[in-house]
């Protein structure tokens, strides 16, 4: 059987195969298996990497998602030189992707409609730049040529990088007539940490602390996709009862991070009853997973092989007492801010991202949702506890401020139902499963319905069974043109409230 002829292995979230079976195509074979899905079918792309080859070339991986069938498919191909055609024109979904292969790894996209760095940062592979950039050369996050729109009156506001308040750094660039916004570009990198490639050469005793603080308001969706992966790896199933548990921490910060979200959107627009209320009742929720573990974030609880914490008969008590008092008065909280008439004449129409657009450019989870489009990895690809309890999608159609609002409302209702449902019915079992070494030149991957949309985690492993590759996508990196896209024709004054309706991580980003 030629090369060209391999069929694509299908693979299960969270199953590891033998690499042999992730062919490796010519370019145009490969180019049509990640295009032409992702431009009419159901099939996304989640996730296209670059990887050093020894002969100093670079081989191109792409994960392929088919909710419909629940199964995942990988492709590869070696690139003749540092060149190659471009797939954003075809691909829209694959644009931060080829940006972000061609800063790592000096390789050109040939025909990219808006090629520029992503994170600003050295090339892994000295001596191979996209932009022609000596080794030597300081490069600084946001240097660059910004898109501008010319025109009679039209003016640029620059915001950012520094930003008022405990906030993240990032550039936002608004070409604008008066208070009418044309066209909105965000520039990121300024918290690239380099987190992928300190991961290569792991598993060790660092890497899931990286994990865990890779955006810190995400700490159980990454550390869980990280240990599904490596679990993966090593034919390791935890138990139902640490799967249980997983599940209750997942959804202990869904719950934390939406309570939040809908205080500070009321705050935005200065309904106060919501917004003092959802201020105290996040914090209960992170007092939750604080009572299961000890750090409000989760930290320390999801390891592999299961968890390291488990729920005595009366923890669970405490929990349940103090979940339901939070979870009604968050219900009522948010009913009060969703039908208030003052509340609805800011949100209704307001930053409304189109359900094609989002479509078109792979936007994920609450934006997605809220878009009108079902796609949650928890029904898609279920692991774990969601093989066998399954939490209903939220789904809106309108893909404006007040629909991202109405998703998380209708999540917290569903995922407190599940915690609930989840500690009244603990399973009896081990907590933590015994680790046995990770299988040689072996590809995983591993997909968590994180509180902010996919998370994608692809780990390879050398002849060593140690990691040669290790990609991590944070739904951040899908959705932050989501939120460029639904500023066109907006308010500059909205953008506040629009930026609070996706809450995107930079440092998840930055990676």
């Amino acid at each position: 059987m030629t090369t060209a002829a391999r069929k694509m292995p299908d693979l299960r979230n969270g199953e590891a195969v033998s690499l042999v079976k992730v062919p490796v195509l010519g370019f145009s074979e490969f180019r049509d298996k990640v295009v032409m899905p992702s431009a009419w079918g159901s099939t996304r792309l989640a996730a296209l990497f670059g990887q050093p080859r020894d002969d100093d070339g670079v081989r191109l991986y792409a994960v392929l998602t088919d909710p419909t069938e629940s199964v995942l498919t990988a492709c590869a191909t070696d690139l003749q030189d540092d060149r190659y055609p471009s797939l954003t024109p075809d691909c829209p979904r694959a644009h931060n992707f080829e940006r972000e292969i061609a800063e790592q790894w000096g390789v050109v996209p040939l025909g990219h409609p808006w090629f520029k760095p992503l994170r600003y940062h050295h090339s892994y592979r000295p001596g191979h730049d996209a932009w022609g950039r000596a080794v030597g050369d300081v490069i600084l996050p946001g240097v660059t040529d910004y898109f501008q729109v010319e025109g009679r009156e039209i003016h640029e506001v620059a915001v950012g990088p520094v930003h008022a308040g405990v906030i993240e750094p990032g550039s936002f660039r608004f070409q604008c007539h008066g208070e009418h916004v044309f066209h909105l570009e965000v520039q990121l990198g300024y918290q690239h940490r380099g987190v992928e490639q300190a991961l290569v050469g792991g598993p060790n005793k660092r890497t899931i602390h990286y994990l865990e603080t890779l955006a810190g308001d995400t700490t159980i969706g990454h550390a869980t996709a990280y240990c599904q992966a490596v679990e993966g790896l090593a034919a390791c199933q935890p138990s139902l009862r640490a799967q249980q548990i997983r599940g209750i921490a997942l959804e202990l910060e869904r719950l934390a991070c939406h309570t939040g979200d809908l205080g500070a959107l009321a705050d935005d627009v200065g309904y106060l009853p919501t917004a003092s209320y959802c201020g105290r009742l996040r914090g209960d929720f992170l007092n939750a997973t604080a009572e299961l573990c000890g750090s409000r974030f989760g930290r320390g609880l999801v390891r592999s092989g299961g968890v390291t914490f488990d729920i005595e008969p009366q923890r669970v008590e405490r929990l349940v007492a103090r979940l339901k008092t939070a979870l009604r008065d968050v219900g009522g909280a948010t009913q009060l801010l969703l039908n208030s008439l003052s509340v609805r004449a800011r949100f209704v129409n307001t930053g409304v991202l189109k359900t094609e657009i989002a479509d078109l450019l792979g936007i994920v989870g609450i934006a997605l949702r809220a878009s009108g489009i079902e796609r949650d990895v928890r029904q898609d690809f279920p692991a774990g506890i969601f093989r066998s309890v399954q939490i209903p999608a939220a789904i809106q159609s309108t893909g404006d401020v007040f629909a991202r609002a109405c998703v998380r409302g209708l999540e917290i209702e569903r995922s407190g139902a599940f915690v609930l449902d989840q500690l009244h019915t603990l399973h009896p079992g081990v907590l933590q499963e015994k680790l046995g070494p990770l299988a040689p030149n072996a590809f995983v991957v591993s997909l968590v319905e994180g509180w902010r949309g996919k998370i994608c985690h692809v780990a390879i492993t050398d002849a060593h069974g140690k990691f040669a590759r290790y990609k991590i996508v944070d739904p951040s990196f899908h959705n932050w043109i989501g939120l460029m896209m639904a500023m066109r024709d907006q308010q500059i004054s909205d953008f506040p409230l629009c930026n609070k309706s996706f809450n995107l991580s930079y440092c998840g980003h930055d990676l």
